[in-house]
């Protein structure tokens, strides 16, 4: 079964950093792309930024770009979300899976649990 777990969370004034990580097991992550998303209160699952198998290719919502980083450790199974200068508005519970491609922002897995991020002002 594969299992996706996300973590690194927690309550963060506006302007300061986090770093989230997500484990996945061998079979989803593998050689494919992953992504992390995000689902504010009362609002859909969004897109935040993708990564390609190899690390080579990287692709962001324009909500994020230039303040949050994806990158991704083979080895560990685990692909990271540097999160800087955040702002209220990236209060929200995110998630990883894996996507098609960096360009299709399409989970392809079942939904983890998520990890919640609170940005206060």
């Amino acid at each position: 079964q594969v299992q996706l777990v996300e973590s690194g969370g927690g309550l963060v004034q506006a302007g300061g950093s986090l770093r989230l990580s997500c484990a996945a097991s061998r079979r989803s992550f593998g050689s494919n792309a992953m992504g992390w998303f995000r689902q504010a209160p009362g609002k859909e699952r969004e897109f935040a930024a993708a990564i390609d198998w190899n690390s080579s290719n990287t692709y962001y919502a324009d909500s994020v770009k230039g303040r949050f980083t994806i990158s991704r450790d083979s080895a560990k199974n685990t692909v990271y979300l540097q999160m800087n200068s955040l702002k209220p508005e990236d209060t929200a519970a995110y998630y990883c899976n894996r996507v098609p491609n960096i360009a299709t922002p399409i989970g392809l897995e079942a939904w983890g649990q998520g990890t919640l991020v609170t940005v206060s002002s």
